[in-house]
Order: C-alpha cells, then sequence, then structure tokens
C-alpha cells in the first residue's frame, strides 16, 4: 500500500502524521501454527542485524534494542495455517515477521525467520490490509482496505 501526496503542504502534514505515529496500519498475516493466544498484545525489544538484513526480537532489553509492540487477533483458521490481523503500535525494521516467529509462528513463505520453505513466487504472506489517518489539509478520516491477493490461500480465507 502507498499514499502519495498531491502538494508540498500535504506531504509535510503528511510526514508528520507518520512521523508522530498519528496513523493506523493494519497487516494480515498466514502463519503456519495456531498463536498461543486468540488474541494478545505481544513486547519486544528489537535488535537489527544489518548484515544479515535480520531483526531478532528479545523478551528483554537488550543493548541497541528498540521496543516493539504490535496486537494481534485470529481471524480464521485454515486446515494447515491461521489468518491472523496485525495492528502495529510501533514501526520497527521486520516487526511483525520477527515478533510472530518469535511467539512460534512463522509467516507462510518465510524462510528468514522459521518457515519450513518458501512460496513459489518468493512472496511471504503478510498483507498490508488497511492504513487510517486525518486527512493533512481537509481534517477528514481517511480509511484505505487494500483486497487480499487473489490467491488460493487468501482466497480461502475470505
Amino acid at each position: 500500500m502507498v499514499v502519495f501526496a498531491r502538494t508540498s503542504k500535504a506531504l509535510t502534514r503528511l510526514n508528520k502524521l507518520f512521523s508522530e505515529r498519528k496513523t493506523e496500519k493494519t497487516y494480515w498475516a498466514i502463519v503456519k501454527e495456531n498463536p498461543p493466544k486468540t488474541s494478545d498484545r505481544l513486547v519486544h525489544f528489537m535488535k537489527r542485524n544489518p548484515k544479515q538484513n535480520k531483526s531478532y526480537a528479545h523478551k528483554n532489553a537488550v543493548p541497541n534494542s528498540k521496543e516493539a509492540v504490535l496486537s494481534y487477533s485470529v481471524l480464521k483458521k485454515l486446515n494447515t495455517y491461521t489468518l491472523l490481523e496485525v495492528a502495529l503500535e510501533t514501526g520497527r525494521h521486520h516487526q511483525i515477521r520477527s515478533q510472530l516467529s518469535a511467539i512460534g509462528c512463522p509467516i507462510k513463505g518465510d524462510l528468514k525467520y522459521g518457515f519450513d520453505r518458501s512460496n513459489k513466487d518468493g512472496s511471504i504472506h503478510l498483507h498490508a490490509r488497511r492504513i487510517s489517518f486525518i486527512h493533512p489539509v481537509k481534517k477528514e478520516d481517511i480509511n484505505i482496505v487494500a483486497p487480499a491477493p487473489n490467491e488460493v490461500i487468501w482466497n480461502a480465507c475470505n
């Protein structure tokens, strides 16, 4: 999902909304295992390894780590997979991938974070579902919802 500003004034204000975390982002993830709870708030301390282009989720603070918070809820259970809705409170590098893997729920196709095989097209089953914010000029509520990809497992979740 991409959001564009039509004017420089709107761009400045939109950038401020994002930097001050005044936007709401919701993601859908198809994971391998059922999570331990049907809904939960996960708090980890993320440490990035730039050489591996990977972030590690730790239960306790470690040097140079940053707090990462997300909430998830189960939307649907399939035979082999579970569809989760994920809401971010922070925005860290590979946060959703790392935190879900840390609770034993790697995202389908995500070899880097513990899924056992890749998807044929190299993608992972993580979808930017919704973004909401106040229009930077008109001050109206903006709520953008992206349809799930047209793919067998995503279709099974509808």
